[in-house]
C-alpha cells in the first residue's frame, strides 16, 4: 500500500509541475523516475519511450502509466495516470467555468515555459551520456534528428525509430547495450495483455455502431473522445483538428471558446489530452468533463498496458537487442528534434529568454535544484518579467 501511495503522490507532484508539453514531460520523468528515484534504468526508460512513439495517444501519459505498472501493477498504473492528470483536469474545469464570466490574463506562464526548456535540455544531456556510447550511436541520433525535422509528419518519429532499429540490428551486436539484459519484470501476463488489447479493438469498432444505433448524448461523447484518443499519432497537438471538427464544426461550441481552452491547455501542467476536460466541461458540466477525460485516455491505457508484456519480452531476445540499442539512440535524436521545434522555436523570443534558460539550466546542473522548486522560481520570474 505504501508503494501505491508513493506512485500516486510522485505522479501528482509531476502533474503539478510538468509544464511544456510531451517532450518536456519526458524530461521531468527522466529526472524524477530514473535519476532521482532509480525506479528503472535509462535503457528501460528508453524502451517505454520507444513504445509510446509506436502507439497512438499521449506519449508522456503512456510512459507514466507504464512506469506505474512496472512499479505497482495495474492499480499502480491507474494511480500514476490519476496523479499526473488530475491537476490539469481540475484547472481546465475551473477555467471553463470562469471563462463564462471573465477573460483571464496568463502572460506570466511564459516563465514556466522557460523552465521547461531547461528541464528538457538537461534530460537530453543526461540521456545522451547513457545511450550514445559509440560513434554509430551518435550517427543514428543525428539521422533521427534530420528525419524528424525534415519530415514534419506524425509518422516521422516511427519511421526514424524503425530505420534506427534496422541499422542497430545489423551493426550494434557487441555494444554494451546489445549485450545488456533489461532487468524489468512486467507484473501482468501476456494473457492479460491480450484481453486489454481485445477490449481496445472491441471499443474501437463497437462504439461507432452503438452510437449510430442509440443516439444518446453521453454515448456520442464517449465515442468521439475515445476515437480521438485511439487514432491520433504524434501527441496532443495533432488531436486539435480532430476535436475541432467534432465539436466546433458540429456547432456544440464556438471557435473562440475552443481556441481559448486550447491556449489554456498549453499553459497548465500535465498532458495536452486534458483539453478534453475543458471541452466536456463547456458542453455538459462536471459529468461531461469526467466522461470526456476518461474516454480520451482509455485507449492509451489499454494499448500501453496490453502491449508491455510483449514489448519487454521481445527486447530480451538476443538478436533484437542490437535493434533496441539503435532505437534507443534514435530516441535521443527525436527528443532533440522536438526540443528544437516546437519547444525552443515557440518559447525563446529574445535575449532575456536565453539568459533565463541558461540560469535555470545552471541551477539544475550545478546546484541540482529539484524541478518543482525551479517551477516555483519560474512562476516568480514570469510574474516579475512578463506580466
Amino acid at each position: 500500500m505504501r508503494t501505491l501511495w508513493e506512485i500516486f503522490f510522485v505522479s501528482l507532484k509531476l502533474g503539478c509541475t510538468s509544464f511544456g508539453g510531451p517532450t518536456a514531460h519526458l524530461g521531468y520523468f527522466q529526472q524524477e523516475y530514473v535519476q532521482k528515484r532509480q525506479w528503472l534504468s535509462a535503457q528501460d526508460y528508453s524502451q517505454l519511450v520507444i513504445l509510446s512513439q509506436f502507439l497512438p495517444g499521449p506519449a508522456s501519459s503512456q510512459v507514466g502509466m507504464g512506469i506505474g505498472l512496472l512499479r505497482g501493477g495495474l492499480l499502480g498504473s491507474v494511480l500514476s495516470f490519476l496523479g499526473f492528470t488530475l491537476p490539469s483536469v481540475l484547472l481546465l474545469m475551473v477555467f471553463a467555468y470562469l471563462s463564462m464570466f471573465t477573460e483571464l490574463k496568463m502572460d506570466w506562464i511564459h516563465g514556466l515555459k522557460l523552465v521547461a526548456v531547461a528541464i528538457v535540455a538537461h534530460a537530453i544531456f543526461d540521456m545522451s551520456k547513457k545511450l550514445l556510447t559509440t560513434i554509430l550511436h551518435w550517427l543514428i541520433a543525428i539521422l533521427a534528428l534530420i528525419i524528424v525535422l525534415a519530415w514534419t509528419h506524425p509518422f516521422a518519429q516511427i519511421a526514424a525509430i524503425m530505420i534506427a532499429a534496422c541499422i542497430g540490428f545489423q551493426q550494434i551486436k557487441k555494444s554494451n547495450e546489445g549485450n545488456a539484459t533489461l532487468s524489468i519484470h512486467v507484473p501482468i501476463s501476456k494473457s492479460t495483455g491480450i484481453v486489454l488489447l481485445s477490449i481496445f479493438l472491441i471499443l474501437l469498432f463497437g462504439l461507432p455502431m452503438i452510437s449510430a444505433l442509440w443516439n444518446h448524448e453521453w454515448v456520442t461523447m464517449i465515442e468521439k473522445f475515445y476515437l480521438a484518443g485511439a487514432l491520433v499519432f504524434g501527441g496532443g497537438h495533432v488531436v486539435l483538428p480532430l476535436l475541432e471538427a467534432q465539436f466546433v464544426q458540429s456547432g456544440q461550441m464556438s471557435t473562440s471558446d475552443f481556441l481559448a481552452g486550447y491556449g489554456m491547455t498549453q499553459a497548465v501542467p500535465g498532458p495536452l489530452f486534458t483539453f478534453a476536460a475543458y471541452i466536456g466541461m463547456a458542453i455538459a458540466g462536471v459529468p461531461g468533463a469526467i466522461i470526456a477525460t476518461l474516454a480520451i485516455f482509455l485507449p492509451a491505457f489499454l494499448l500501453v498496458i496490453g502491449a508491455l508484456p510483449f514489448w519487454f519480452s521481445l527486447s530480451r531476445i538476443a538478436r533484437l537487442k542490437g535493434a533496441m540499442a539503435g532505437a534507443n539512440a534514435a530516441v535521443v535524436g527525436i527528443l532533440v528534434a522536438a526540443f528544437i521545434h516546437p519547444i525552443v522555436t515557440q518559447t525563446i523570443q529574445n535575449g532575456l529568454d536565453i539568459i533565463l534558460v541558461a540560469v535555470f539550466l545552471w541551477c539544475l546542473i550545478r546546484w541540482k535544484i529539484p524541478p518543482y522548486l525551479l517551477v516555483l522560481l519560474g512562476i516568480v520570474v514570469g510574474v516579475v518579467c512578463y506580466s
